[in-house]
């Protein structure tokens, strides 16, 4: 069974409540690349997820408290 995107950027906000690199969110939320990407990108623009820069130039994502206060929502339902 598929599932709905909005589903999938719950999941990728769960996971990243305490912020995670690229690839453990991948893993964690059984994505592919390409397909985390989009949604990321998605997240970020809309201000529910940040980009936090790491020494030597990696990157880790964190969920924002507009992040945490949506999934707060949507598990009401």
């Amino acid at each position: 069974m598929r599932r709905r995107g909005l589903d999938i950027m719950c999941e990728i906000l769960r996971q990243a409540m305490s912020g995670l690199k690229p690839t453990q969110i991948v893993y964690r939320c059984n994505l592919n690349f390409k397909r985390f990407q989009a949604y990321v990108e998605y997240l970020v623009d809309r201000g529910l997820l940040e980009v936090v820069e790491l020494p030597g130039g990696s990157k880790m994502y964190r969920t924002t408290e507009k992040g945490v206060r949506l999934l707060k929502l949507l598990e009401k339902e």
